[in-house]
C-alpha cells in the first residue's frame, strides 16, 4: 500500500531550512496547534519549549489574534504602500513608538528580521552619505563622497540573518562560510567586559571617522549560542559609541516583547540606540512582518529637494495590513496582565532551574548554565562546542519521545518557551532535562 502521509508527500518536493537532507529524521507533520502545544496527525502532543524559532509568545492558535486577522482580512488584505496608507499600518507605528526603548521617530516596515537588518544597514549608509553631502564640496562629487574609508562594526559571534547584508554583519562562520567571497567586509569587536572596555574604547576612538555603524544583539547573542554579557558594561561601550557620533543599530528581533524579562532588552540599558530592528514576536508568532524604527535626526537626513537623498527600499508586502493587525492584537495581549504573569512565572521557574543545575554541575555533563528572562541556556559537556555536534539531533529524538519539542544549537541547549506555557508543561520541560542529563554521562 502506498504511504500517502504528510511526511512522505514533504519528502518528495520540500526543501527545509537548515536541514541536511540526507538521511534526515522523517518531518513530524503538525496538523494543530493550541497553546504551548502542537500535534500532529496521529494526535500527539509536544511541548514547544522554543516557541517555533523564537516567534510565538502568546501560544499557538490564539483565538483573538486569529479573530483580529479574519475581520482584517474581510476588509483590505494588502495594497502597495507607496502612495497609500492604512489604519493598522498607521496604529502599530504610533503603538510601537510609544514604547520603544528609546526616540525614536519614524517606522519602516518590511518582511522579516533579515529584511529589518538589511533596512538599517542601509539607512545608516545613506545616512552618513547624505551628511557628508551636505558638507562635501559639491565640486568633488559622489565619487569624492564613495572613496572615503567606511566601517561597519559588529561584535564576533553575531547572527543578524540570513539575506546578504545581515549576513556581511553576521560572524563568519558555518552559517556563512559558503559565500564569504560574496560578503563585504566588517571589523568585528568583542562583547564589553571589565578587563577589555578600554581597549575596545582606544580602537573606536582610533577608527570613530571612518565608522559608518555599530550593531548589535543587546544582551543575548541568539544563534551564535544563547551568549549572554552584562548590561553595565554595554552601557559604557554604547556611551563611547555616541561619543564618538557612532550609529547604534539595535537589533532586537529575537529580544523584544519580553524575552528578556521587560518588554525590550534595550529596557536593561541606559543607553538607546538610534537605530532598532524588530520582527519574530511582533505578531505573536503568526504572520511574517518586519520593522525597522529610526530616530527623528537619520529620518530628517532623508529630506530634501535632491530626489537623490530618498531612501530607495521597499517591498511588495511592505506594511501588509493583515500582518500589522496581528501585530496589534499581540500588543494587546503582551499588556494584559495574565501574559505579564506568564513571563514573571517562566522567569521565576528557569532561574530555580539554573540553580538546580548549578548545584548539580559537577555531576551533570553542562557547563556555563546561563539565564536571562524567559530564556536559559548551557552548553552540554559532550565533544566539540560547534553547531555540527551529533548531541544536539540526539536531544531532540529523546524529548519528541517524551512530547517535547527542543532544538539545540549544536551542543548549546536552551529553553524559550511561550508566555502561555503552564508551570505543569515547565515542570515537564526541566524534569525531562534532568533526567536526560543524568543519564547521559554513560552512554557518551
Amino acid at each position: 500500500m502506498m504511504d500517502d502521509s504528510l511526511s512522505r508527500r514533504d519528502q518528495q518536493v520540500i526543501w527545509h531550512p537548515y536541514t541536511q537532507h540526507k538521511n534526515m529524521i522523517a518531518p513530524v507533520p503538525v496538523l494543530r496547534g493550541e497553546g504551548a502545544l502542537l500535534y500532529d496527525e496521529e494526535g500527539n502532543s509536544y511541548i514547544d519549549a522554543i516557541s517555533s524559532w523564537w516567534v510565538n509568545i502568546h501560544g499557538h492558535a490564539h483565538p483573538y489574534i486569529a479573530r483580529k486577522i479574519f475581520e482584517q482580512a474581510s476588509k483590505l488584505e494588502h495594497v502597495i504602500f507607496t502612495g497609500f496608507t492604512h489604519e493598522p499600518a498607521v496604529l502599530l507605528a504610533e503603538r510601537l513608538l510609544e514604547i520603544l526603548p528609546g526616540p525614536f521617530s519614524r517606522v519602516f516596515y518590511s518582511d522579516n528580521g533579515s529584511t529589518a537588518v538589511e533596512v538599517a544597514i542601509k539607512m545608516a549608509i545613506q545616512y552618513r552619505k547624505n551628511c557628508l553631502r551636505d558638507r562635501t564640496d559639491r565640486q568633488a562629487g559622489e565619487g569624492a563622497i564613495n572613496s572615503l574609508p567606511a566601517r561597519i562594526l559588529a561584535f564576533r559571534h553575531s547572527y543578524h540573518g540570513d539575506t546578504f547584508g545581515a549576513m556581511s554583519v553576521s560572524e563568519r562562520g558555518r552559517f556563512t562560510a559558503a559565500f564569504r567571497d560574496y560578503l563585504f567586509e566588517v571589523e568585528f569587536i568583542d562583547t564589553p567586559t571589565k578587563s577589555n572596555l578600554e581597549d575596545l574604547k582606544k580602537l573606536i576612538s582610533g577608527k570613530a571617522d571612518e565608522i559608518v555603524c555599530f550593531i548589535y544583539e543587546p544582551l543575548i547573542q541568539a544563534a551564535g549560542g544563547m551568549i549572554m554579557y552584562e548590561p553595565r558594561w554595554m552601557d559604557e561601550l554604547l556611551l563611547h559609541m555616541q561619543s564618538c557620533r557612532i550609529l547604534c543599530i539595535a537589533d532586537e528581533v529575537m529580544t523584544g516583547f519580553g524575552r528578556t524579562g521587560r518588554t525590550f532588552a534595550g529596557e536593561w540599558l541606559r543607553t538607546a540606540a538610534d537605530i532598532i530592528c524588530l520582527s519574530k514576536g511582533l505578531t505573536g508568532g503568526t504572520m511574517a512582518l518586519g520593522v525597522t524604527a529610526c530616530s527623528k535626526r537619520i529620518f530628517d537626513a532623508f529630506l530634501g529637494d535632491d530626489g537623490q537623498r530618498t531612501f530607495f527600499h521597499g517591498h511588495s508586502f511592505t506594511a501588509n495590513p493583515i500582518a500589522c493587525s496581528a501585530a496589534l492584537a499581540s500588543l494587546d495581549l503582551l499588556a494584559q496582565e495574565d501574559c505579564q504573569a506568564g513571563i514573571r512565572q517562566i522567569t521565576s521557574h528557569l532561574h530555580i532551574f539554573l540553580n538546580t543545575l548549578q548545584k548539580q554541575a559537577g555531576k551533570l555533563p553542562v557547563k556555563n548554565i546561563r539565564h536571562l528572562g524567559t530564556i536559559l541556556a548551557f552548553e552540554l559537556d559532550m565533544g566539540q562546542d560547534d553547531y555540527l555536534n551529533t548531541i544536539g539531533p540526539s536531544l531532540t529524538k529523546d524529548a519528541f519521545k517524551e512530547g517535547i519539542y527542543l532544538r539545540p544549537l549544536g551542543n548549546t541547549v536552551y529553553l524559550m518557551p511561550p508566555y502561555c506555557i503552564t508551570e505543569a508543561q515547565l515542570k515537564k520541560l526541566s524534569g525531562f532535562l534532568l533526567t536526560w542529563l543524568k543519564k547521559k554521562p554513560g552512554r557518551f
